[in-house]
């Protein structure tokens, strides 16, 4: 199922009070690339409680749970960032919660896991591996599984996010959308174009991990044969029918950055705003630092800075 703007407007309702309303900040002034910072803003998810934008999606399909099926626990899969939202979703409904993880997955972000009170599963190279090991837990022991970017609740939820930019900033043009699975692409895309139909909606993936660009590309979802980027929360090997679709009927199109421009871009943040942004967070700007996306003259454009960290500034 695609959700609509009252899904979106549902999960608004929904997660008021578990997450944070992010601010929109202009980059101008801004001493490195002022051309640049004019006319640009950025919604700070990496200020997002858990440290991403995650947490909008997951409280919306917990919460969204049957009562009788939520008791029972709840798990998921994840590169780091939904497993925390999950892991936060679950311990404000006050039930167990399982993350399985990739051997990928940072130690720090297993340590952060373990603080929300979480189980943690390690299993396989990749996010792709773990899900098929948390799908079989999930039938098993008869959980309910939070997908990080299919489920419709999450779409839904990650949606919000176009509302209260479109509240505070209507003239917008332009929005710059980091792409991993497609969840949160799918959702903003899905709100604004509703709200604003004019709206152009680009989005930014890792040339190491061209997941959905390969799949528009083709006409078909395409399951990359290998991931070769640090950004390790934008590499899934597959997306899903239900963000294809989205994104092949909102989305302009699709340009790819390098990790050495993502962490430049998170560099910039930290250096003009004092903004820590992890290598996905800063991938939106990095479309725009380097030139993949040139905005025309008067354009205004706002840039999601989707996740909190320090990959990109050491």
């Amino acid at each position: 199922m695609r959700p609509g703007l009252d899904e979106v407007r549902a999960a608004a309702a929904r997660i008021s009070g578990f997450v944070r309303r992010t601010p929109l900040l202009a980059a101008a002034p801004a001493r490195d690339n002022p051309e640049l910072a004019n006319g640009l803003i950025l919604k700070l998810e990496c200020l997002q409680v858990t440290g991403s934008f995650k947490a909008r999606g997951a409280i919306s399909a917990v919460f969204a749970l049957p009562p009788e099926r939520l008791r029972r626990g709840i798990v998921t899969a994840s590169g780091g960032n939904h497993g925390f939202a999950v892991a936060y979703a679950g311990r404000a409904a006050g039930v167990n919660t399982t993350i399985f993880l990739p051997r990928s997955a940072a130690a720090d972000k297993v340590a952060k896991l373990d603080a929300w009170d979480a189980r943690v599963e390690i299993s396989g190279e990749a996010w792709d591996d773990s899900n098929r090991t948390a799908l079989q837990y999930a039938a098993a022991e008869g959980l309910a599984y939070i997908h990080p970017f299919a489920d419709p609740e999450v779409i839904a939820g990650q949606g919000t996010i176009a509302l209260e930019i479109l509240e505070e900033a209507p003239d917008l043009d332009t929005l710059l959308v980091a792409i991993g699975g497609g969840g949160l692409v799918s959702g903003i895309a899905v709100a604004a174009k509703a709200l604003k139909p004019g709206i152009r909606i680009v989005g930014v993936e890792p040339i190491g991990a061209p997941t959905l660009h390969e799949s528009l590309a083709a006409g078909r979802l395409v399951e990359l044969a290998s991931l070769d980027t640090a950004a390790v929360t934008l590499a899934p090997r597959r997306s899903e029918p239900v963000n294809l679709a989205i994104v092949a009927a909102n989305v302009e199109r699709i340009v790819l950055v390098e990790d050495a421009e993502m962490r430049e871009a998170a560099r910039w943040l930290w250096r003009e705003m004092g903004i820590a942004a992890e290598l996905s967070g800063a991938a939106a700007v990095a479309a725009l630092l380097v030139g993949y996306y040139r905005p025309t003259p008067g354009e205004r454009v706002c840039a999601i800075v989707c996740g909190a960290g320090t990959d990109g500034i050491g």
